[in-house]
């Protein structure tokens, strides 16, 4: 349909949606749809002063909690926006629908999986957008949204019509904490200072540790102002007693260990949902109430749809906690990571709101990957210069080091999650329910991340063909890679026989894992290395063999794999590989340098620090990031 001819439908429209042709005031009111309002903060756990953090100055969202709901476990699906935003739009998680559980990936949707924004469109609502997309997805913006740009606003639709309308509002985004140093501007100030926050227990108690603290507090009360004037837009328009607004931040916190991770601080935010009085039946407490049961950000599309009046399509993974579709409340939320920025990684987690349940299936790789962007914060570059100097203590230092195959922590306990009860004959039963929980959440939304990123197997419809992707055997043999045990070394050099890509794949990963335990394995993947059909499974096979034996071999598969032929993934997987391979990398130094002009912003980011490392003049506040990209949008 053409523009014309929908703006002259919906005026034609507008009084029926409006209800004003119904004969009383009662019910004109009952059968008008409310308006919905999202303001969206970036990049925040909930340092609020309603969640109990004392030294928060946000009085528009204290205020709006109790006029109110709070909702006091929400989670992010995944510890960073694009994949988040994926669920957020579609209501289907990033990992159904590989490369979109990867940080900055494009996703292909099928026809069937669609923005939910496009049911409310065809309900009769204007839907407005300013201006934040990050869908990690091929959804058109043009269907999704009547407008999504600076300018979107409520007021540019029809008289009478509903509306759906976002505002993000990126004052918080992790970008805060650095750019007033890049860019040589006044850093915000605000009510707190350094002098005045707790630092947690796994960061180093330095100054800019603190600074940087300090500033994300006065962050959010500058944010916290910016909503209380969006807020004052809808009661001069007199649309407030219309209108059911929600607040929520996108993903977890921005300071160190936080947005990335997999920890309550980089999944855990903020969502306070206030609801007119005349639509009082669509809550499920009274203003001012507090909500215990969890809630996942992959929930928020069906309660759109169940407020406006529309049935949820059946691929929706998440359910309603507001509106007449309400059902029972969540008992667990689910949420991971995978690729982050330039660094690879696989996460799995569950909590309950007391209980956090973490399954690292890349034990070898540290948390402390260096990821350029994050490194721009004083924070991190504090931490790493800390933890080079020998300066830290044993809870700080186990970010640079090798991470367990499980964690379990008790957050009401050790809300810091410093002290891994994974182990302990206590928690074995709580253990042995949260591992049934998160295996069979995974089966149920077919998580497609055992799949190397740039495989043909990626993709909500790949990966749901038969035979093609077997979940089940992967799941098992990448858990036993995880263990890293030597007696599991017959099962891995037998998994790099097996038909299937993803199976290959995983036992080069078991073989890497093992390190020098593995050396019995190495014909086997000198083989996979030089002959496997999947460059994926080649760099696995590659790295391992290099750390096993002379490296002079797999640096020349890498090194091939490094040619602008590949494919991003696979250039980002060899840039990788060589990076943890140290010292052993530096015969192909040059390939490195020349890789930091790679088209591809990770690929050249990821070889930027390697070449500072293998030319021995990296150092914790060295820019390895392009930073006029950045001051174009970077992030």
């Amino acid at each position: 349909m053409s523009r014309l001819s929908r703006r002259t439908l919906l005026k034609g429209l507008a009084p029926v949606l409006a209800g004003s042709v119904l004969p009383a005031r009662g019910e004109q009111q009952a059968a008008r749809p409310p308006n919905i309002v999202w303001l969206v903060s970036e990049d925040n756990c909930p340092m609020i002063g309603a969640y109990g953090d004392r030294l928060a100055r946000t009085p528009v969202i204290d205020a709006l909690a109790t006029q109110g709901i709070l909702y006091r476990n929400v989670y992010a699906t995944s510890p960073v926006c694009a994949p988040s935003r994926f669920g957020i739009i579609t209501g289907v998680r990033a990992e159904s629908a590989a490369p979109a559980n990867h940080m900055r990936a494009v996703a292909q949707l099928p026809a069937t999986l669609r923005a939910f924004t496009e049911y409310l469109r065809k309900r009769g609502y204007y839907c407005s957008n300013n201006n934040k997309t990050d869908y990690n997805c091929d959804i058109a913006l043009a269907d999704a949204w009547d407008d999504s740009s600076k300018s979107a606003h409520w007021r540019n639709r029809e008289p009478g019509q509903p509306f759906f309308a976002v505002f993000n509002d990126e004052t918080t985004h992790e970008s805060g904490l650095f750019r007033p140093d890049l860019m040589k501007q006044p850093a915000p100030t605000g009510a707190v200072t350094p002098e005045q926050v707790r630092v947690p227990g796994y960061l180093p108690d330095t100054p800019l540790v603190r600074r940087d603290i300090a500033l994300y507090y006065n962050l959010m009360e500058k944010m916290d102002a910016q909503l209380g004037a969006r807020l004052a837009e809808l009661e001069a328009d007199g649309l407030a007693q219309d209108t059911i607004v929600f607040y929520y931040s996108d993903n977890g916190g921005a300071l160190p260990r936080s947005k990335r991770y997999c920890y309550d601080e980089g999944l855990r935010c903020a969502l306070v949902v206030r609801v007119p009085e005349r639509f009082k039946a669509m809550a499920p407490a009274a203003p001012g109430s507090t909500v215990d049961a969890p809630v996942t950000f992959i929930d928020l599309a069906p309660t759109v749809l169940s407020l406006a009046g529309v049935e949820r399509p059946a691929y929706m993974q998440g359910a309603p906690f507001l509106g007449p579709a309400t059902g029972a409340p969540h008992r667990l939320a689910f949420g991971g990571r995978d690729r982050m920025d330039e660094r690879y990684d696989m996460i799995r987690t569950v909590s309950d709101g007391r209980w956090r349940y973490i399954r690292n299936y890349m034990p070898h790789r540290p948390w402390g990957q260096h990821v350029g962007f994050a490194w721009l914060a004083k924070g991190y570059q504090d931490w790493e210069r800390e933890f080079r100097a020998g300066r830290l203590n044993a809870d700080q230092a186990r970010f640079f080091g090798r991470k367990p195959h499980e964690e379990l922590y008790d957050l009401q306990a050790d809300p810091d999650q410093l002290r891994n009860l994974a182990g302990r004959p206590a928690s074995r039963e709580r253990l042995r329910k949260l591992r049934a929980a998160l295996d069979e959440h995974m089966l149920a939304i077919n998580d497609n991340g055992f799949i190397p990123e740039g495989s043909p197997l990626e993709g909500y419809v790949a990966s749901r063909a038969p035979g093609a992707y077997p979940l089940r055997e992967a799941m098992a043999l990448a858990a036993r890679a995880a263990r890293g045990r030597p007696s599991d070394l017959a099962t891995f050099r037998a998994a790099l026989d097996e038909r299937n890509e993803v199976l290959r794949f995983w036992g080069a990963q078991g073989l890497l894992v093992l390190g020098r335990d593995a050396r019995a394995a190495l014909p086997s993947l000198v083989k996979a290395m030089e002959r496997d059909p999947s460059p994926q499974v080649r760099v696995a096979a590659a790295e391992a063999v290099a750390m096993l034996s002379d490296p002079g071999r797999a640096l020349a598969v890498l090194s091939g794999l490094l040619d602008a032929d590949n494919p991003p993934p696979v250039r980002l997987q060899a840039i990788n590989a060589l990076t943890f391979l140290g010292a052993k990398a530096r015969p192909v130094l040059p390939l490195v340098t020349a890789a930091t002009q790679d088209s591809d912003k990770y690929v050249n980011n990821a070889a930027r620090y390697l070449a500072l490392v293998l030319e021995r003049s990296y150092e914790p506040g060295k820019v390895t990031i392009d930073l006029a990209a950045m001051a174009r949008g970077y992030q």
